[in-house]
């Protein structure tokens, strides 16, 4: 006798359990172009930093510019609270792990000053860097328009999970049609992970998604709440709602993979599954330039109520050039990254990341053990 079925469950991939294919053509890496498009804006490179405040400051936002990417500034963090943050960063790096989390409370409960986010904006602007900020829902409509009034050229909109359908007791949520017709930048929202979400947020107009939902070397959502889908299929199922939607409407959203990416091989599987880019933070903390000083802590890490992040001793690797570009002596993939993806473009015979998309993809869980026996004995 057959049982009733209360609930079908899919298999979901992450990046260690799938490989990509070469192409039947290939290329040279030099030939390969590895532009991402937010609106207007172009970088020379897909890969985006996290807005955190152990990764990206300011200064580490015009350094990342300067090279190519996009740096992206928490404006409800550490540098729209604190006329000296550097002095706040050292509190948090010298205190003890079992108390860290009580020290997040108490630091992230001073009150955002609307004259440092002005301030912020401006230093960014001053070098010439596209300002990218990022905000929370709750916050946008207070916060949104003083970043735009300051200069702001990207607005992320960001929650531990995101969707076009927000539901409360005790305030009107974020009514996004109504933020993309009076905000006069590209905006970016996010975290999702499903089909059905991404394309109901890209139907409000917006210009870019974030995918990941508790990836994050310094995330804890995923035990805390049990919530989360392996980084591969999600970008796969948010993709395929990009392509609805363009075939709808004639308009290309970004989809930006956000978290959980520690190699070049991993960025690479992001952009195969669908990705336009990449959103990186640990990596990028472990870089000399970084404002935490080889520590890390996520945007949830501080919740008065639920915390779902903590403070990690990251270590510094290297340099920000080593880790974009290198040169490398490390043979692990957490250096030149876009060596890396350019080299994988060429095996490929993509001359863009759009034709890294077609490229094919295998179920592969033994990719990172078959025939490694020396190199595993010697973890």
């Amino acid at each position: 006798m057959s049982l009733p079925i209360f609930k079908e469950i899919r298999r979901a991939y992450g990046f260690d359990e799938v490989s990509i294919v070469p192409g039947q053509v290939t290329i040279n890496p030099d030939m390969a172009s590895t532009q991402m498009v937010i609106g207007p804006h172009i970088f020379d490179i897909p890969i985006l930093a996290s807005a955190m405040d152990a990764v990206v400051s300011p200064a580490f936002a015009n350094l990342l510019a300067k090279k190519g990417g996009v740096g992206v500034l928490n404006l409800e963090g550490l540098y729209t609270r604190y006329q000296n943050p550097s002095s706040i960063l050292k509190s948090i790096i010298s205190s003890p792990p079992d108390k860290v989390t009580t020290v997040f409370q108490r630091i992230y409960a001073e009150p955002i000053q609307e004259d440092l986010i002005r301030t912020c904006i401006q230093e960014l602007k001053a070098s010439g860097a596209i300002a990218a900020v990022s905000i929370t829902p709750q916050n946008t409509k207070r916060l949104g328009p003083i970043a735009v009034e300051a200069g702001a050229d990207i607005l992320f909109v960001q929650s531990t999970v995101t969707t076009a359908r927000h539901n409360s007791r005790s305030y009107k949520g974020l009514v996004l049609p109504e933020l993309v017709a009076e905000t006069k930048i590209p905006i970016v929202v996010g975290n999702c992970v499903g089909y059905h979400t991404a394309l109901e947020l890209m139907r409000t107009g917006v210009n870019g998604i974030l995918v990941g939902v508790g990836p994050g070397a310094a995330c804890t959502t995923r035990e805390v709440v049990g919530v989360g889908v392996p980084q591969v299929t999600a970008t796969i199922d948010c993709a395929a709602a990009r392509d609805t939607y363009f075939k709808e409407t004639g308009k290309y959203v970004t989809v930006i993979t956000d978290g959980g990416i520690r190699t070049g091989g991993d960025m690479c599987k992001a952009i195969v599954a669908g990705a336009d880019g990449v959103m990186i933070g640990t990596p990028f903390a472990q870089s000399i330039e970084a404002p935490g000083g080889g520590f890390n802590w996520g945007m949830a890490s501080p919740h008065p109520e639920l915390p779902r992040g903590t403070c990690i001793d990251v270590g510094t690797t290297g340099s920000l050039d080593q880790l974009l570009y290198g040169p490398t002596s490390k043979t692990n993939g957490t250096q030149n990254l876009v060596g890396a993806l350019k080299v994988a473009m060429g095996m490929c015979g993509a001359f863009n990341i759009k034709d890294m998309h077609k490229a094919e993809m295998v179920i592969a869980p033994s990719i990172k053990t078959e025939g490694k026996i020396f190199q595993l004995s010697r973890q």
